[in-house]
């Protein structure tokens, strides 16, 4: 293939990949098949690299270190976000209203803003929400839990 080209397009989301292999591991997150297991957790994974950064979160190794600070990180690719911090980059923008970001995934979930998606539902009212925290969060009302705080906002739930 030529540079740059990819051929493997995703029949349910549209995403296209270089190779097959990233396709089919990519297809796992429609089907909701985590085929790769920790042994040391209920923990499982769409890809084996997937797992073996996660296999870290159990030894503590953090092999990746910032030049900038004290932090160290289990992969390259929280390094590289982290790096970001320091250097304010926002590689991901919004082409709807120019917003950037951080992350890709704080793109995909801000894009819901436009696009009005929100695939998380309440399985107890119905309630959908553009990200799986403010569901969490949600749940929480039919815990019965009146007060809790999500990081951002204290929510007080009737």
């Amino acid at each position: 293939f030529h540079k740059g080209e990819k051929p493997y397009k995703c029949n349910e989301c549209g995403t296209s990949f270089t190779q097959n292999s990233d396709l089919k591991v990519h297809e796992r997150i429609h089907t909701g098949e985590k085929p790769y297991k920790c042994t040391q957790c209920d923990k499982s994974f769409t890809a084996n690299a997937q797992l073996h950064l996660h296999y870290r979160s159990h030894t503590g190794e953090k092999p990746y270190k910032c030049t900038e600070c004290d932090k160290s990180f289990t992969g390259n690719a929280q390094l590289q976000r982290h790096y970001r911090s320091h250097t304010g980059e926002k590689p991901y923008k919004c082409n709807e209203c120019g917003k950037s970001f951080i992350q890709n995934s704080d793109l995909k979930v801000h894009e819901r803003i436009h696009t009005g998606e929100k695939p998380y539902k309440c399985n107890e009212c119905g309630k959908s929400f553009i990200k799986s925290s403010l569901l969490k969060v949600h749940q929480r009302i039919h815990t019965g839990e009146k007060n809790y705080h999500t990081g951002e906002k204290t929510y007080k739930c009737n």
